[in-house]
């Protein structure tokens, strides 16, 4: 199965003079990205307060997702003449709006925010013909968004096992993988099939917590190889790191409130972060709970294509964090076109003695070249913000296409990603 890609049907068409009013003025609107965000969020949530039910609430909190919304829109206005250039990460919104179940009738309500709460912020920079031009922008990219996600709603529909908003299903089993992970084995309620899906994808839960007045969505990578007849996700229990910062809603109540048995509701798996079925090697990096979506690719690829020459490496703190350790090292041994290494930040004394892992520190472009036989590969990596950033400028120096490096990031979208990309540092035409 292959991910469905942007055709001209997907969009109308805008004239000339609105086009270079949007393009011209997306730079302003980049440049007060987080306070576009935060009044958008405020009013759209006064004005519709169900709306929480959709939404991350941590990222609220933090502060993501407010950068996300107005980057997407700065990204969209910059790109307005040719999306095609930012496919990727419109199919990347697409997948986690059809996982969100998004409505075409929130769009209009959504628009008709976000062009108030530009014109708030942007003040008299904000005149009759540049909100003229943001209003039809808007329109035209809602109406590219509608039409790719009614085909992805209608896909899943009409896929075996597949289905549209949420279904029950019950853990079958829940398993420690570490000191922060563990592993929920689900299963359908109803007993029909599940749908298949493409490994690096993920399922959406949405947990109803007593005490809470909304509903919490989040996306948990599918950390097995498909076509199983269960779901597995491995959840990393998120603990607030400061005072300042609320821990994980979600992950702490799957870990301590939902046991064996327990039933969740859950959305059809999505998701664009998917590995191509070529011949050429792969290399699986991942840092901390970016082993997940690793683990599907993995075992997808011993099993599916036992002649592809497949690299894993893994970077954790120490052995105690260390998800999955057994299951990778028992691969390796029974595939010969599997070699893993394992990096520990600060190895244990228990580490040093069983000495599994292969460098301590951290994964660094020397090691890298030490370890690879050279750079015509496809890389494949996850995991926490600093970790892609020093992945990507490893690989960027030793001159590995970007077209051969694919990330997936855990957070929402913002600003950094234009470093991941040099097509999007070009200025646009």
């Amino acid at each position: 199965m292959e991910m469905p890609t942007l055709s001209k049907g997907d969009f109308c068409m805008l004239d000339v003079k609105t086009i270079g009013t949007v393009k011209a003025t997306a730079p302003l609107l980049k440049d007060h990205i987080e306070e576009i965000g935060s009044t958008f969020y405020q009013k759209l949530f006064t004005r519709v307060p169900d709306l929480y039910n959709m939404f991350n609430q941590t990222n609220q909190e933090r502060g993501l997702q407010q950068e996300a919304l107005a980057y997407g829109v700065y990204l969209a206005g910059a790109n307005i003449d040719n999306l095609k250039a930012i496919e990727s990460t419109v199919e990347r919104v697409a997948e986690k709006h059809r996982a969100l179940d998004v409505k075409p009738e929130q769009y209009p309500i959504v628009g008709d925010t976000l062009l108030e709460a530009i014109k708030e912020v942007l003040g008299t920079a904000a005149t009759k013909e540049v909100m003229d031009a943001w209003e039809k922008a808007y329109q035209y990219i809602a109406d590219a968004f509608i039409n790719i996600e009614d085909k992805k709603y209608k896909e899943m529909a009409q896929k075996t096992g597949g289905w549209t908003g949420n279904r029950t299903f019950y853990v079958d089993q829940k398993i420690k993988e570490s000191d922060v992970i563990t592993s929920f084995y689900l299963k359908p309620e109803d007993q029909g099939p599940i749908a298949s899906y493409l490994p690096g994808q993920y399922l959406t839960i949405q947990a109803n917590i007593d005490g809470e007045k909304y509903a919490h969505k989040r996306h948990y990578s599918l950390s097995d190889a498909p076509d199983k007849d269960y779901y597995r996700i491995s959840v990393k229990r998120e603990d607030a790191p400061d005072a300042n910062t609320p821990a994980g809603v979600v992950s702490n109540y799957l870990h301590q409130n939902i046991s064996e048995g327990d039933t969740v509701q859950i959305a059809a798996p999505a998701g664009n972060f998917v590995i191509e079925t070529n011949d050429k090697p792969i290399v699986l990096l991942s840092g901390g709970v970016g082993i997940t979506p690793m683990m599907g690719m993995l075992n997808t690829l011993v099993e599916a294509q036992p002649e592809r020459e497949v690299t894993f490496i893994h970077a954790a703190l120490n052995g105690n964090v260390h998800a999955m350790k057994d299951h990778v090292l028992n691969m390796t041994y029974k595939h010969d076109n599997l070699t893993s290494y394992f990096c520990y930040e600060k190895p244990t004394e228990p580490d040093k003695a069983e000495k599994v892992y292969a460098k301590e520190g951290f994964i660094d472009l020397p090691w890298l070249k030490d370890i690879l036989s050279d750079n015509q590969k496809d890389f494949y990596f996850c995991g926490p913000m600093p970790f892609l950033k020093a992945i990507n400028g490893a690989l960027k120096e030793w001159g590995v296409p970007v077209e051969n490096r694919h990330y997936e990031l855990f957070t929402p979208m913002s600003t950094v990603e234009e470093s991941f990309n040099e097509k999007e540092k070009q200025p646009v035409s």
